[in-house]
């Protein structure tokens, strides 16, 4: 696997520490700022609303720029934003700063994944886009932790400037770790990108994207009380069981990018049929403070076991112009990050019981498996067609030539 990677996995981690360490300074933020925690909320909704207008704007509008720039160009973009939202004065200044932080995010992802697998043999494409989220991953065991530790103790400020020198070592890794001959691409142009958002199968890989981890986040989101009220679990030992999750993720990521450059779908629907099978086992394994710490571990490896093989399938379906589908996917995420969120605070409002986000997630999981199996399905119908153009072009310079003679 070439150095460059690395660099990408540096990027990766710097944003998924920002993600994600907004919940845990949410108190701190609220009481220096004067406002509600519900009203700190929306600093988490602001990035995701980045994340997922960002993702495909920026993609399409650097459709023709080099990749090994663009990438740099958006993690310039994300130190601004960071370096911003620690000097907010205010909170409808910092709602814009981390809206600015969200941007950059999916493309870099997006872009990057297109980057990884052009550096790799084909038999390698998925773990080297596994490589690259593994940044994402371990900053959920040691970004998040350590950045929320720090804006604990030296101030929510801190946190973000911590988290802009990890951009600026980003960049300083992209400039000097991608190589230049995958600085000038063949570019497909705006139009062309656009044109893949036209194919049916890569809307149904987005659309399992979405139903899939919307699955982890119907139960993830609620996970906290999960633990306290039903596991039994003290409030200070939440955050080494969430450390506890991203070890999962990181397992399950490495695994997931393995097993699928020898089997994409076949990881695919594996890993989504694992999901539903750790989701539906939840209320169960949440009875004692042993299975519940297992269910987390367990839930991280199931659900970040199929995020290589989405990237990669979504990838595949828009070959000629992956890009903004690949950027698109990303969106894709966060949709599904609010979207399960919201069913599985559905199923806890209506009184099922603490542990019911999960058996919303279940329902989601097996969503994903339909629309991966309608995928599926239409790529079979889809194959003689292909098969038999490929035949026809293949005897018409034949019949010219005899025409000719």
């Amino acid at each position: 696997m070439p150095l460059a990677l690395l660099a990408l996995a540096v990027g990766a981690f710097g944003i998924g520490t920002t993600e994600f360490v907004m919940m845990g300074l949410l108190p701190d933020v609220a009481d220096d700022l004067n406002i509600s925690i519900p009203s700190a909320g929306h600093l988490v909704s602001a990035y995701a609303l980045g994340v997922v207008i960002g993702a495909p704007l920026l993609a399409a509008v650097t459709a023709r720029m080099s990749r090994r720039t663009v990438l740099i160009g958006l993690m310039g973009l994300f130190v601004v934003g960071n370096a911003l939202s620690a000097l907010a004065p205010d909170n409808g200044w910092l709602l814009a700063a981390r809206f600015l932080s969200g941007l950059p995010h999916g493309a870099f992802f997006g872009v990057g994944a297109v980057v990884a697998t052009n550096m790799v043999a084909p038999e390698r494409k998925a773990r080297s886009v596994s490589l690259m989220f593994l940044g994402l991953t371990v900053a959920n065991v040691l970004g998040v932790p350590v950045a929320t530790l720090m804006g604990q103790n030296l101030g929510w400020r801190a946190t973000f400037l911590g988290v802009s020198a990890i951009g600026l070592a980003a960049i300083a890794a992209l400039a000097f770790l991608i190589p230049r001959d995958h600085e000038h691409t063949t570019a497909q142009g705006l139009r062309g990108e656009l044109a893949a958002l036209r194919s049916l199968p890569v809307w149904l890989s987005l659309g399992t994207t979405v139903a899939g981890f919307g699955a982890l986040f119907a139960a993830y989101s609620y996970i906290t009380p999960m633990l306290t009220d039903a596991a039994g679990y003290a409030d200070a030992s939440v955050t080494l069981l969430l450390a506890l999750f991203g070890v999962g993720a990181t397992a399950g990521n490495l695994l997931g990018g393995r097993l699928a450059d020898h089997s994409l779908r076949g990881t695919l629907f594996g890993g989504l049929t694992s999901l539903v099978a750790v989701l539906a086992l939840f209320p169960l394994l949440m009875r004692t403070e042993l299975t519940a710490a297992v269910a987390v571990i367990l839930l991280g490896m199931a659900a970040f076991a199929t995020g290589s093989p989405l990237q990669l399938m979504v990838m595949e379906k828009a070959s000629s112009a992956p890009s903004l589908a690949s950027s698109a996917n990303q969106a894709a995420f966060n949709l599904a990050n609010a979207g399960g969120a919201w069913i599985g605070g559905l199923a806890l409002a209506a009184g099922f019981g603490v542990t019911s986000p999960a058996l919303a997630g279940v329902a989601l999981a097996v969503l994903g498996l339909a629309v991966a199996s309608l995928a599926y399905a239409v790529d079979r119908r889809r194959a003689p067609v292909a098969g038999r153009e490929r035949i026809v072009a293949s005897h018409v310079p034949q019949e010219a030539e005899a025409v000719h003679h």
